[in-house]
């Protein structure tokens, strides 16, 4: 194996690792629901702490330039250590929902120092094959986000806190893989002085902006369907007599499979175009969301296999919206310029999270999910309209 893709696949592996932390607590919220007696905030704010704590580190990272001017190695490595030593915190010490949600916050913004940066350190290895490149960070992410899930369901069904151990320690794992075998590529650029002025320049930049539309309008839809999902089959499926554990194990394949999504999505993007593969992924994730619920409390298999489909190409879309970014984007400030991107992104996602339950509560599952469709739809137009621009030229070597 190369240098490039042995350094690539470590890297994947090594975020798959560290996002293991991200969904730790959401996918132990039945369990922690009756033993911190939390209600329906309480559950949303487990997942919206950690997306605040994202939000934040990447604006911080964003105002001080930090991934264009820190060592994208040990920022990477340092970041995923410290996400795993506050998620181990909360068994270790935790009790109460107070504590757990500042430790999550710090467990986000950490992780800011993860997902952008790897982004970063990818694209230093990549020209014409980076939208598989990234696709298959994103890809490693996606089932890292899974895991937990998993864990929950061959392991802490009965426990919360076994899930949070191994997360915690998945995350550590990353950081010293990180140490010992990631580094920077070749199409690395020195790092730029410090100049906040970059930021208006970015937003400023008409191609970009439409990039990150797009991007806004996926991530209305990943996170809410991400962090619901779990409680939506729960619900399906119950009254029906399946077990609990089917419903994580279904949870963890319906996010897992966003894997799968985003490695195919990112070979197609390639040799398709950015535009044509965004713009695809978003139209079928929209039909999911406004479909899905109709088959609620039906035949498990059919609710499951919709949400398979769904669980697909709601990701296969996200590395390639980073990926035109990175091909937009100046060179000096790209790490700059994809923390920005994900920082608006999760900034986002915390109004539709919380919006779900309230939702539930009014219509119920059945159209829980339906108004999620309107983001991939806005991102379609915005996507759309770039790739009639004539900055697309500079997409996936030309091909729009």
């Amino acid at each position: 194996m190369s240098d490039k893709w042995r350094t690539l696949s470590l890297l994947a592996l090594s975020a798959l690792l560290a996002l293991a932390v991200w969904f730790s607590a959401s996918a132990v919220v039945p369990l922690l629901t009756i033993e911190w007696s939390l209600n329906d905030s309480g559950r949303a704010w487990l997942t919206m702490s950690v997306q605040i704590g994202f939000v934040v580190g990447a604006f911080t990272s964003t105002l001080l330039n930090l991934a264009d001017r820190v060592s994208s190695r040990w920022l990477f490595s340092g970041s995923a250590l410290l996400a795993a030593a506050a998620t181990a915190a909360i068994p270790l010490l935790v009790t109460s929902l107070g504590p757990a949600l500042i430790l999550r916050f710090l467990t986000g913004f950490f992780l800011a120092g993860v997902y952008p940066v790897g982004m970063k350190i990818m694209a230093t290895w990549t020209q014409k094959d980076r939208g598989l490149a990234i696709g298959l960070l994103v890809g490693a992410l996606t089932v890292g986000s899974a895991i937990p899930h998993l864990l929950n369901a061959f392991g802490g069904v009965q426990s919360w806190q076994p899930v949070m151990w191994l997360a915690a320690a998945m995350a550590a794992s990353s950081g010293v893989i990180g140490i010992l075998f990631i580094h920077e590529g070749p199409y690395r650029t020195p790092s730029p002085p410090f100049d906040w002025q970059q930021i208006g320049h970015i937003l400023r930049d008409r191609a970009v902006m439409q990039a990150n539309i797009g991007y806004l309008g996926h991530m209305w839809e990943l996170y809410a369907m991400w962090s619901w999902i779990a409680a939506f089959f729960l619900a399906s499926f119950e009254p029906q007599g399946i077990a609990p554990r089917w419903a994580s194990m279904a949870t963890f394949a319906v996010v897992a499979v966003g894997g799968i999504g985003s490695l195919l999505a990112g070979r197609w993007a390639d040799q398709l175009g950015r535009t044509a593969i965004t713009i695809g992924s978003m139209a079928i994730s929209a039909t999911c969301a406004l479909f899905i619920g109709f088959l609620f409390d039906g035949s498990p298999w059919l609710l499951f296999a919709v949400a398979l489909i769904w669980g697909f190409a709601i990701v296969a879309d996200s590395a390639q919206f980073s990926a035109a970014v990175s091909e937009l984007a100046p060179k000096q400030y790209l790490g700059t310029a994809l923390t920005l991107q994900t920082s608006l992104g999760f900034l986002l996602t915390l109004f539709t999270i919380r919006l779900i339950p309230p939702i539930e509560a009014l219509v119920g599952w059945r159209y829980a999910f339906v108004f999620l469709a309107l983001g991939p739809l806005i991102g379609i137009w915005s996507m759309w309209r770039l790739r009639r621009s004539p900055a697309a030229t500079q997409l996936a070597n030309g091909r729009r």
